[in-house]
């Protein structure tokens, strides 16, 4: 169970956005291009701003926010006629940009060490990766947890909250992120077994 088993009903709530979207004459290519774009500026303000720590208060706005318009982009392409090849290239790469993007800035805030940070992205970027070989493999795509994308954007929206609300961060956060890099590795191993299976 991860928090994608919640997106139907999401979903549903953003419903009435989609079709005025689309009445607008937006696309659900500019709605991903446009959720990829915003998360590279924001993962920017928080690599170079980070040392001002209210300024990751800008994460957990802008996470919800970009679920909402990965829902909408979806919703778009399968109920609206704007389904295309290019839009799963652009839909599954601009995830994997997105959250390398707004995960990185952790990198640069005690005690979270580098390394740690990017072993995370690397098998959040793994995880991805073995999700959409499920239909290479004769499966279906792979959402499989305990670390999937919206996993990772409640936890990592939560800890930019925390450090934004200016709260203590003690040294022991320090294993917040091998937990999570663990977690990944598991999704990873998840995903690829029920694929097999």
């Amino acid at each position: 169970m991860t928090l994608y088993d919640l997106k139907p009903r999401f979903q549903a709530l953003l419903r009435p956005y989609a079709e005025r979207l689309a009445k607008a004459g937006v696309t659900a290519n500019q709605v991903t291009l446009a959720a990829a774009a915003g998360s590279l500026l924001v993962g920017l303000v928080l690599s170079e701003l980070g040392w001002l720590r209210p300024v990751f208060l800008l994460l957990p706005v802008w996470l919800f926010l970009r679920m909402a318009l990965n829902a909408i982009d979806g919703m778009l392409a399968r109920e609206f006629g704007h389904k295309s090849r290019l839009g799963a290239y652009l839909n599954e790469l601009g995830d994997v940009v997105s959250d390398a993007a707004l995960t990185l800035p952790f990198a640069f805030v005690r005690p979270f060490g580098p390394s740690s940070v990017i072993l995370v992205i690397f098998l959040a970027v793994l995880s991805e990766y073995a999700g959409v070989m499920g239909p290479l493999a004769g499966a279906e795509r792979r959402y499989d947890g305990p670390l999937g994308k919206s996993d990772r954007a409640l936890i990592f929206g939560g800890l930019g909250l925390w450090i934004g609300l200016l709260l203590p961060m003690p040294g022991w956060f320090f294993w917040l992120m091998p937990l999570l890099a663990i977690l990944a590795a598991i999704t990873v191993w998840n995903r690829v077994r029920q694929g097999l299976a």
